[in-house]
């Protein structure tokens, strides 16, 4: 890895909040707009009682874009959630023009009867960035939770 590229950090981390602050607007078309075409999105948890991770989707970006298409048919807990993530690291791959970053986030639920507001998750995202373009785009993400106890009727990403 190198550093020669350290000059897009700012970009890189404004990329990774532009994303938090659209997945919160529940603004899908907007948070794909950030995404490069080939994009992976992968969400798992490790399970000590099985010692292996746990699989809950594993989505290109035409897969994500259906699920996001058919989200406001699924029978799903409507209240907002607000996420908060701070970049923790990016390391930068000059020849790849691209960065692989790691930030730590919590994500909070209001509820919608009686605006209550309690920690839903937490965890890492594991994202690779592309610098190739006029701007950063989305590669990769990988979002592995630290919470496995999810609640019914939630159908959206993290």
């Amino acid at each position: 890895m190198s550093t020669k590229l350290n000059g897009n950090r700012v970009g890189v981390e404004e990329l990774i909040y532009e994303s938090c602050m659209l997945m919160d607007e529940r603004n899908w078309n907007g948070f794909l707009g950030l995404c490069d075409d080939g994009f992976e999105y992968m969400l798992t948890a490790y399970s000590p009682e099985i010692k292996k991770d746990m699989t809950f989707l594993d989505h290109d970006r035409k897969e994500l874009k259906d699920l996001f298409d058919l989200l406001p048919k699924h029978n799903t807990d409507r209240s907002p959630f607000t996420r908060n993530a701070t970049v923790y690291k990016v390391d930068y791959d000059d020849a790849k023009k691209q960065a692989n970053v790691v930030s730590a986030f919590q994500i909070f639920k209001t509820t919608l009867d009686g605006g209550r507001t309690g920690l839903f998750a937490v965890g890492k995202y594991y994202d690779t960035v592309s610098l190739g373009g006029a701007k950063p785009t989305l590669v990769k993400r990988h979002v592995k939770l630290d919470t496995r106890d999810l609640a019914v009727g939630t159908h959206y990403p993290f």
